[in-house]
This record gives C-alpha cells, structure tokens and sequence, in this order.
C-alpha cells in the first residue's frame, strides 16, 4: 500500500449544516502534516470521515487508494489518536491494547513493545480510570503504534502532556516520518505546530485555505516585523510614524514596527541623527499568519472583555 491520504471532493451535511465543504488535499509520507483550523472548522469530522467512522455526503477520502473501512486488519494500515478519553476505564492499560491486538491479528509481543515505547510500562497493570490525561494520551498513542502502520492520523495529541511529553511526541512524529510514514495531525497549538509539521493543510468552515509548506504559509501573511531598540525612542517613534509605519511598544522599552522594513528605519534614522543600539526583523509567525488568514473562517468569536 503506497501510504497516501487523499481527500477529493469531500462533503459532509448535518442537515441544513454543512461542516465539510468540498475539501480536497493529499497527505503524502515523509511529512509531519499539520491540520489546522479554528474550532468548527471541520477538522475533527474530516478525520472521522478518514478513518470510515461517518459516510460522507458527497466526495471520497481514501487511504492508499482505497476507503478505510475497506482495509483488511486497519491497525495494520492506520493508526489514529482520535480521543484519548474513549476507553473502558476498567480496563488495564495492558489489557486495552492486547484487546486491540487480538482483533487485528496483531502479535501479543506488540503490547509491551508499544508500552514501553510511550512510557508506559510500568503503569500497565493499573485501571485506565486512574490515569492522567497525558497517560490517556500515551496509551492513544499507544494504540495507534501497535500495528506498525504506515499512516498515522492524530486529533490534539498534546492535551495534556508535560513539556517533557510534548518533546517526546515532537521527536516521535519525526522520526516516524523519517522513517517514510504518513503523519497527519490535527491540533490548535500553533505555536507546536511551528516545532513540528513540515506541510500544513489549513480549513476554515469546512473549506480548504491552505495546502502548503509551513514557510509558504507564514510568507502569506505578508507582514513583516521589525524591533528596535534605540536611545531616543520616542523620537524615533514619531519619525517612523510620519514615513507610514505603524508603531507599538515592546518589551524592555523596543519598538515593534511594521510597514517599513529594516534598511528604511535604518535609512529614516541616519538621516535624523538617531542612535540604534539593535535592529531585528523577522517574518510572520505561524500564529499570526494562521490568525490573519483564518479571520473571516472563525465560527465562534468571543467578544472584547469587559
């Protein structure tokens, strides 16, 4: 099975409500792909759809070529993290994932390969209803591990997990990209998404905005900032103004600029007589650009708080 995600066309209504609409990208191996979206955007129904657990109401989604539900032994062909909360809590650790090797023909050896893996394994005897969260999330993890699959889908992987666990699943997700699988993950934490996706594939109200490398996404946004930190700041506050920047405190008494880039401040200054002591520019980050190009896509807007 070449271990390709495609989706063409695909269309999901709850009635009058369309959540999917007309989505269409691929998720190719090699990559940490990365799902965005703001809340409702579709994100979690796409995956379910992915993984055959919905029909859809138009379009396909396929895995390798071929539907989901039409793979013999799928946890030999995908894994997913969908919710780590979905268990019975009764069970043991060892006992969920040897439950799920039986019905996928996989070998009993996995369970404690896979165990040790997430860190699990001296927790494995213990009722799942006595886990933390971020165990709930290893054990997810866990499962979606223990057929060797290669593709892997996973749905907020990071809730609650530690900064220790957090960089574990970072290097987990690269190396088995690395190693040629398909990693697809859906998540709202821009800022680890910038650590750890390569590609991104970005929907808001159920439609595709984006479908590119993770630099090509934050060059969209086409803003570029500048901080400096100069002896005369406000003066050289009111100078930029006057050229058509727009101005606001940083931190430590710099100066965020955008509008003009760092040659013009440092032209604008020399002409003016004015000491920088620094002058940094940098480009959007992957939150910014996500936030501006996702404005008109945000389904629940809270207001200004009072």
């Amino acid at each position: 099975m070449v271990p390709v995600i495609e989706v063409i066309e695909l269309t999901k209504r709850y009635g009058r409500r369309t959540v999917v609409d007309r989505l269409t990208f691929t998720v190719r191996p090699g990559h940490v792909t990365g799902f965005l979206g703001p809340n409702g955007a579709g994100k979690s129904t796409t995956l379910r759809l992915i993984l055959g657990l919905g029909d859809p109401t138009g379009g396909t989604a396929t895995v390798g070529g071929r539907p989901f539900r039409g793979l013999p032994r799928g946890l030999r062909q995908v894994g997913a993290l969908l919710d780590a909360g979905d268990v019975h809590g009764g069970r043991t650790g060892a006992a969920h994932l040897r439950a799920l090797a039986l019905s996928n023909a996989i070998p009993a050896t996995r369970v404690e390969e896979v165990l040790h893996e997430v860190g699990l394994a001296g927790a494995a005897g213990r009722r799942i209803g006595g886990y933390s969260l971020g165990m709930r999330q290893r054990l997810g993890i866990a499962g979606a591990l223990l057929g060797d699959p290669p593709v892997l889908l996973f749905d907020e992987p990071l809730n609650g997990l530690d900064p220790e666990g957090v960089l574990w699943v970072r290097r987990l997700f690269r190396r088995l990209a690395d190693e040629g699988r398909t990693v697809f993950v859906s998540s709202h934490m821009m800022a680890e998404m910038e650590h750890t996706a390569d590609r991104l594939v970005v929907i808001g109200r159920g439609r595709l905005i984006a479908d590119e490398s993770l630099a090509e996404f934050a060059a969209r946004a086409g803003r570029t900032a500048v901080t400096v930190r100069a002896a005369e700041p406000d003066r050289l506050a009111a100078v930029l103004t006057a050229a058509g920047a727009t101005v606001r405190p940083g931190p430590d008494g710099a100066l965020e600029v955008t509008g003009v880039d760092a040659g013009r401040i440092g032209e604008l200054a020399l002409e003016e007589r004015l000491l920088l002591y620094a002058l940094t520019e940098r480009g959007a980050s992957l939150e910014e650009a996500f936030m501006e190009l996702t404005a008109d896509s945000v389904e629940y807007l809270a207001g200004e708080p009072r």
